[in-house]
């Protein structure tokens, strides 16, 4: 059955009245997980519930629905202008056709892509089995920090860009929490994110940034197209008006562990510091802190200082957001190919 309520409140009560239930939008994810019997419920569709589409900016900064899709998350030039790594990484993620339908609240809490989790006919630890069947399986393109127990890196590329950019998300119930909060520590194999069913997300909130930003996201990939990343990066940059000095950066890496990841031991070393080639490549050496590769996943360790030290050198040489009256130049591409 599908319920079609008109406020956020009503989807929330709907929500919790049928247990086993799911809120639909876009369902570029729902959709595959149903016909995996992954999820059997009910389903409260969210195409009549007021208030998802707001998108506007403001003093307090940028106002996202759960419902605006990623295409025009990636397009408005509000966006790509004032907040250019959200932009970057909302074209990057998908194919168009996905991004014009995908939901920024769907992209937040999909589900994993491990091909054990999504076999109906297995058990992992992930769907309440004593065990992740990728540890001791095909796990080429899971994680290469290993937060346990489960070894599928998580999936959402938008967390992760939302993570870099201080993001707060807004529920029916009026609580707001962070990208953290949103996602929880990963302790719990049968969680990829920590919202009770019945927990709504409504919007996404995102601070004005300081003025003078350079940013720039990068994915490596198997293939250009329509593939999930082996490692992504999205890096933030503030220079000395005389482009001399790193005054502040901010650095985010996803698809590398059961959770996107800040890197403040990058951060922490190009701050201060002169935006050499030197200095951002020994920046990016300590992307790797942490790594625990699982025995397939060590190529991500080279790939992840690799694609570190190109984000860098491409927020670096990138233009200058429109706080400071400049026009943001064309990107490069978002995606490199790789074979692991």
């Amino acid at each position: 059955m599908i319920t079609f309520p008109k406020t956020a409140d009503a989807a929330a009560r709907a929500a919790a009245g049928s247990p086993g239930s799911s809120f639909r939008a876009g369902g570029t994810d729902l959709q595959q997980r149903r016909q995996l019997l992954l999820s059997t419920g009910d389903l409260v569709g969210l195409r009549d519930t007021a208030g998802l589409d707001r998108f506007e900016v403001d003093d307090a900064g940028l106002h996202l629905g759960a419902a605006i899709s990623l295409a025009d998350v990636a397009s408005d030039a509000r966006v790509v202008d004032g907040f250019p790594g959200i932009a970057m990484a909302a074209a990057g993620l998908a194919t168009p056709q996905i991004c014009r339908r995908a939901t920024l609240a769907g992209s937040l809490l999909q589900e994993v892509r491990c091909w054990y989790f999504r076999n109906p006919r297995l058990l992992c630890a992930k769907k309440g089995g004593p065990m992740c069947l990728a540890r001791v399986g095909d796990h080429l393109f899971h994680s290469a920090i290993d937060l346990g127990p489960c070894a599928a890196p998580h999936p959402s590329t938008m967390a992760m860009a939302l993570l870099a950019y201080d993001a707060q998300v807004e529920l029916s119930d009026g609580s707001l929490l962070d990208i953290p909060g949103l996602l929880g520590d990963g302790s719990d194999p049968r969680q990829t994110h920590a919202l009770r069913p019945d927990q709504l997300v409504i919007a996404v909130h995102v601070p004005l940034s300081e003025p003078g930003e350079r940013a720039a996201y990068h994915r490596a990939t198997a293939r250009s197209r329509a593939e999930w990343p082996l490692v992504e990066v999205l890096a933030r940059l503030w220079l000395d008006r005389k482009g001399q000095k790193i005054v502040d950066a901010r650095v985010t890496m996803g698809a590398v562990a059961n959770r996107p990841l800040a890197l403040p031991a990058v951060e922490a070393a190009l701050v201060d510091q002169e935006p050499t080639d030197d200095v951002l490549m020994a920046a990016a050496a300590l992307a790797a802190d942490g790594a625990n590769p699982l025995p397939m996943t060590g190529y991500k360790v080279k790939l992840m200082t690799g694609l570190v030290g190109d984000v860098l050198l491409r927020a670096r040489d990138g233009g200058l957001a429109t706080p400071l009256g400049l026009p943001s130049p064309p990107g490069a591409p978002a995606v490199l190919e790789v074979k692991p």
